[in-house]
């Protein structure tokens, strides 16, 4: 009795598969192609096996084409197998290229927007420093202005005062002038008053002779002539 070989277990054929948003559909699509054509390449493998253990048993013309034609189409299975598995290893390296881009985008994209945010927090920066320095040299620009307004409406200050001083002065002057005016208008004034108001009060002038004739006779020296304001002393 022909011995029957036994077939070995060949363990399924197992590709990684990444996450289905990381695969591009070329790779999917290859990954598919070589998937189906191991499985087919497991299938025919099985019936070389049967072929052969039919030939084993029996060793007829048959068993024996059938196993001929068996093998053949495992050995089409095996180069396809390998056609898919290099189109796969093909995806996968321009899915790589891809994947580099795109991860080049996104960085590229992190890194605008990280420099889009560092330059306007520098902006701002900027912008207080200006602003500051600014104000600094406005505010010592505005108080040189202040000081020199300040001489300015001090100096008019002082010059209206003086000429106010000047004019009190002179309003002063003149009052004093005219006050002295008066005064002596005054002074002259007062003198002969009182004089002929003793002639008016002693009456005529006859007896004030007789008066003084008698005091001339007693003393022996003439009379004097006694002289009026506005017109001239009788004869004797």
């Amino acid at each position: 009795m022909a011995r029957v070989a036994k077939r070995k277990v060949r363990a399924k054929r197992t590709v990684s598969v990444k996450a289905a948003s990381d695969i591009s559909p070329l790779v999917a699509k290859a990954q598919k192609a070589v998937e189906a054509a191991t499985a087919a390449l497991d299938t025919q493998l099985d019936r070389v096996a049967k072929a052969r253990a039919r030939v084993q048993k029996s060793n007829t013309a048959t068993a024996k084409n059938a196993l001929s034609n068996a093998s053949a189409r495992a050995k089409e299975l095996r180069a396809k197998v390998a056609s898919a598995r290099l189109d796969l290893a093909k995806a996968k390296a321009m899915d790589t290229v891809r994947q580099v881009e795109e991860t080049a985008k996104q960085k590229i994209a992190e890194m605008a927007e990280n420099l889009s945010t560092k330059a306007e927090q520098d902006l701002a920066a900027a912008l207080q420093a200006f602003e500051t320095r600014w104000m600094k040299a406005r505010t010592k620009a505005n108080i040189k202005k202040i000081k020199a307004a300040e001489k300015k409406v001090e100096a008019k200050v002082k010059a209206a005062a003086k000429k106010a001083a000047a004019k009190v002065k002179a309003l002063e002057k003149k009052a004093a002038a005219k006050a002295k005016a008066e005064a002596k208008k005054t002074a002259k004034k007062r003198p002969g008053r009182p004089k002929k108001a003793a002639v008016k009060k002693a009456g005529p002038g006859r007896p004030k002779k007789a008066a003084v004739k008698k005091t001339a006779a007693r003393r022996g020296r003439p009379p004097k002539k006694v002289a009026r304001r506005g017109r001239p002393p009788k004869q004797q």
